[in-house]
């Protein structure tokens, strides 16, 4: 994959000194752990979501019904009073 930087396969310091294999390893590590914990936040984000649709839609179906009431409510005491 190329970014604005160039191919992000490829380290930035490519033939720096006291750059071997190992601290390479390290740093990769490091960014998959980072990464790790990134998916678990957004993850954690997409189930407080869903929660928070499924609150939303609960009240708006509970909205609803109450509209439903008060205007059969209204209906009925219209009628009564034209009686």
């Amino acid at each position: 994959m190329s970014g604005p930087i160039g191919d992000l396969g490829m380290p930035v310091e490519v033939g720096m000194e006291g750059d071997d294999d190992s601290s390479r390893e390290a740093e990769y590590t490091t960014i998959g752990s980072m990464l790790d914990q990134i998916s678990s936040c957004l993850d954690y984000l997409e189930e407080k979501n869903d929660h928070l649709h499924t609150l939303l839609q609960e009240l708006l179906e509970s909205s609803w019904q109450t509209g439903l009431e008060c205007q059969q409510q209204l209906g009925e005491a219209s009628s009564d009073a034209s009686r």
